[in-house]
């Protein structure tokens, strides 16, 4: 039985709305076991037999459709949420969780567009992108008053994602292992 993180994209954040015990209820009915939601943003951590996290993103987006919830999701393994919670270049230098952030991507974006990845003048951010994340660091203050946002990689990217600020990723990681 391999451990799961399922991320929605938008939900409970001014788009779609889904209630934790419905998303419970969901991923429960596709046969995954010890079903467990963190917070009220679309995570979700459970165990299951199948081994293909792109099927299971597409079971999870399917059934929430059905319940007229359609919204990506992303799926990440529980090694892969313990290698982002011990790998994340700005940890060991900032003392404030609050200014650092995981983006979650659907695929590696293309090279080229990484490449070209930029910050919008003004603004102090680092950033890395790593196969299909981005770890970001806002030094002089917090995601919410930045324009390189979840919005802005997925244009620049060019594909889907979901954005989680560092202390739900390593809680995530924790409730995964």
């Amino acid at each position: 039985m391999t451990r799961w993180v399922a991320l929605l994209r938008g939900v409970n954040v001014g788009g779609v709305r889904v209630g934790m015990a419905d998303l419970r209820r969901v991923v429960a009915g596709l046969g995954h076991e010890d079903v467990k939601t963190y917070l009220q943003s679309g995570n979700v951590v459970f165990g299951s037999g199948t081994r293909d996290a792109d099927a299971l993103a597409r079971g999870i987006e399917t059934a929430l459709a059905e319940l007229g919830a359609a919204v990506p999701v992303l799926v990440r393994s529980g090694r892969e949420m313990a290698a982002l919670a011990g790998g994340n270049p700005y940890a060991a230098g900032e003392d404030d969780p609050t200014k650092l952030h995981v983006t979650f991507l659907a695929t590696a974006p293309a090279v080229p567009a990484v490449a070209g990845l930029t910050v919008p003048g003004g603004e102090n951010v680092a950033f890395t992108v790593t196969g299909r994340e981005v770890f970001l660091h806002y030094p002089d203050g917090g995601y919410g008053r930045s324009k390189f946002t979840n919005n802005y990689l997925e244009k620049r990217l060019g594909v889907v994602a979901t954005t989680r600020n560092w202390r739900s990723v390593r809680a995530l990681a924790d409730l995964a292992a």
